[in-house]
């Protein structure tokens, strides 16, 4: 087995088709391309870093964590080589996208759900393929990562409230006084609660990569195409700017203000 075996380049390099015809569709097919790689290890990570913290193992889950903001950091700054290609050149390619759009990447709703920012009118663009939208509804209706921490916070003496532990997980996750006062709990004594509190920032450092890979997405879009419409009948700027107000772990930066 050489390099190319154990990578199986030939399938991967095999995988770009361009349909256009237009000298810039394979620098768009390579970053959408590399991008779910991206995403594939990400859910492998999240999931394993929810795994560790639903058996109270915490330390290795720091370092998937880590991991898992990296690989946002690659992904926003794929951004910066897609922003290479001018309006012109996307409107050349982009009646052969046809009804594709991001906006159908089950892996990156996967994403979202695991994160808590769930929504189930977004299991519709997942519809037509059922083995997608299994793998999608898996992730909806299980605990998001911000509910497996909230889990393990409990099991660890901090006060959180019941309704919070209790409340359905299907439904987006709504801020809470009670949250709050349980991370000024691990804030306000990081010595007595040291791997809550090393927790608490790596979930912080996640946020504020997804809110520049957001930030970038929206300003990269609007860039290329302005305020037409997006493939697939999604808004386009609009919807993405739209989620630019979305706090996946509310409390961990309200709690900011009150220490």
């Amino acid at each position: 087995m050489d390099y190319g075996d154990y990578l199986d380049l030939d399938t991967l390099l095999g995988a770009q088709h361009p349909r256009s015809g237009d000298h810039n569709e394979l620098l768009f097919i390579v970053q959408h391309q590399t991008s779910e790689l991206w995403m594939k290890l990400m859910l492998h990570e999240l999931r394993a870093a929810m795994d560790r913290l639903g058996a109270d193992d915490v330390a290795p889950a720091f370092k998937m964590l880590s991991r898992v903001s990296r690989i946002m950091e690659q992904l926003v700054a794929a951004w910066d080589v897609l922003a290479t290609m001018t309006p012109p050149e996307y409107s050349a390619i982009r009646p052969s996208l046809g009804h594709s759009s991001g906006f159908q990447s089950w892996q990156y709703r996967c994403i979202e759900f695991i994160c808590g920012n769930k929504n189930p009118a977004m299991l519709e663009p997942h519809a037509g393929q059922p083995n997608r939208l299994a793998d999608v509804r898996a992730a909806f209706d299980a605990p998001s990562l911000y509910d497996v921490t909230l889990a393990m916070l409990a099991r660890r003496g901090v006060a959180v409230p019941e309704h919070v532990l209790h409340r359905d997980i299907t439904q987006r996750y709504e801020p809470d006084p009670g949250v709050e006062a349980a991370w000024l709990t691990v804030y306000r004594a990081p010595e007595a609660h040291w791997d809550l509190y090393q927790l608490a920032e790596e979930l912080v450092d996640l946020e504020d990569a997804f809110r520049l890979w957001r930030f970038r997405h929206v300003t990269t879009v609007e860039r290329i195409i302005g305020f037409k419409q997006g493939t697939g009948g999604t808004s386009g700027v609009g919807y993405l700017r739209s989620m630019l107000a979305v706090v996946l772990f509310p409390e961990l930066w309200s709690a900011r203000t009150a220490l």
